[in-house]
């Protein structure tokens, strides 16, 4: 993937070349990029100020371990009781999903139907919050008979949770872009904490944007995994037609490209949340020139844990604080 380029200078240059060789004119071939770098400058949002962001990010002063979905691993993922084993583990801070009930109930919930995790069936998106809250979130977890009592928790009873342990919060959005932001700006309108204990993530570009023009003063983070539309996580192909796959190979390439050179800018990010096979030193160099932090995901092992650590002094998300589980995706 394009992860090593020497940024948007040459881009730009490329783009240029580009557009000479197509149009022929060399009038014309400077516009395209001139314009682009000229919108890039009018839309792009600055970033949070830097001390609030180094306080959401290295909130002890050393790489961070965020326990993600909770440590979903270690207790049934999304639940007040997996912050809660967290805490006890030694987390840093919680990576939480946020998803809404059919009733407009944000919850925390990483798929958008309940089988997975639940003893329900259903879309989110058909079921209200209290269909949902008799839903048992332990169901098919391993330590299920550990779990007993859990409901699947609102936004903000994670959030209190969390802020209870002193637990740095990594929101990880899913989509509905204009309702999470509205549902985040109340909750860190009610809680000015947040503010200095907590960032907003996502894969989509839109839902950072769209963050940052609400309310400057909260931390972002862009989401990325390379070939993420093509490929499953574990790199086999998504899709089984071959014209199709391919779309998606090109899609993911320029996905990648606008990434490293311009989407980072473009939504004012502090931070980078990268799969962690496609994480090197020289790869964390090229976002800390930038002024941008690299957290890793998702690191199981203990062995990969010490290497983010104390080599690349780099915040890492895990499924589990105590033992070595299975690779996550």
């Amino acid at each position: 993937m394009l992860c090593h380029g020497e940024g948007l200078l040459s881009s730009l240059t490329a783009l240029l070349a580009l557009a000479l060789a197509l149009s022929r004119s060399p009038a014309l071939a400077c516009l395209l990029p001139a314009g682009l770098c000229l919108a890039l400058h009018l839309l792009a949002l600055e970033p949070a100020a830097p001390r609030s962001a180094q306080r959401v990010l290295r909130p002890r002063g050393a790489a961070a371990r965020i326990a993600h979905r909770g440590g979903a691993h270690d207790a049934p993922e999304n639940t007040l009781a997996a912050i809660r084993q967290a805490a006890e583990n030694g987390a840093t801070g919680v990576e939480l999903d946020l998803e809404f009930s059919a009733d407009g109930v944000p919850i925390l919930m990483h798929d958008d139907t309940v089988e997975r995790t639940t003893d329900g069936a259903g879309r989110l998106q058909d079921l209200t919050f209290e269909e949902i809250r008799k839903l048992n979130p332990s169901a098919k977890h391993r330590l299920r008979s550990q779990f007993q009592g859990e409901k699947v928790p609102t936004l903000r009873e994670a959030v209190v949770e969390s802020m209870h342990h002193n637990l740095t919060i990594y929101f990880d959005v899913k989509g509905h872009a204009n309702q999470a932001v509205d549902a985040l700006k109340q909750l860190y309108q009610e809680f000015p904490d947040l503010y200095n204990s907590s960032i907003v993530c996502s894969f989509m570009p839109d839902v950072v944007y769209k963050m940052r023009q609400a309310d400057r003063n909260v931390v972002t983070a862009l989401t990325h995994r390379p070939w993420q539309l093509s490929h499953l996580g574990d790199g086999t192909p998504r899709f089984s037609s071959c014209w199709k796959h391919y779309l998606y190979v090109v899609m993911d390439v320029i996905l990648d490209w606008s990434l490293h050179s311009f989407l980072w800018q473009l939504c004012g990010v502090s931070a980078v949340l990268i799969q962690k096979n496609f994480i090197s030193q020289d790869y964390v160099r090229h976002w800390s020139s930038r002024g941008i932090q690299v957290v890793a995901w998702t690191v199981n092992t203990f062995a990969e844990k010490s290497y983010y650590e104390s080599v690349l002094d780099c915040n890492y998300i895990t499924d589990s604080l105590v033992e070595d589980c299975d690779p996550h995706y």
